[in-house]
């Protein structure tokens, strides 16, 4: 191997990693995400649940119910985000895919 390829090669392997660390937080990011969604989506049932048993406030219930679909259109919200980022993790891993039949 000629110097030449040695200086090519190094930055390659730099690029490569430095490529494997961002995907990796990526997914690490996208399954904190989902976690947070699920046990929200968990939450919002139980609550839903809860007011129609012991409140006997309408008022209240109302407004109860009112932040649960808050929290249900968050939970949309962070569903598109991580497909959104599910795109971006795609994208980064043909990259790898590509730098590795180089």
């Amino acid at each position: 191997m000629s110097s030449s390829e040695a200086n090519e090669s190094r930055p390659d392997r730099e690029a490569f990693a430095e490529l494997e660390r961002a995907v990796s937080a990526a997914l690490d990011a996208l399954a904190a995400a989902r976690t947070r969604a699920q046990e929200a989506e968990r939450r919002s049932a139980e609550l839903e649940e809860l007011v129609r048993r012991f409140t006997g406030d309408e008022a209240e219930a109302g407004r109860l119910l009112s932040r649960l679909r808050e929290l249900e259109a968050e939970n949309r919200e962070l569903r598109e985000r991580m497909d959104a980022a599910r795109g971006g993790v795609d994208r980064l891993l043909s990259r790898v895919r590509y730098l590795e039949g180089r």
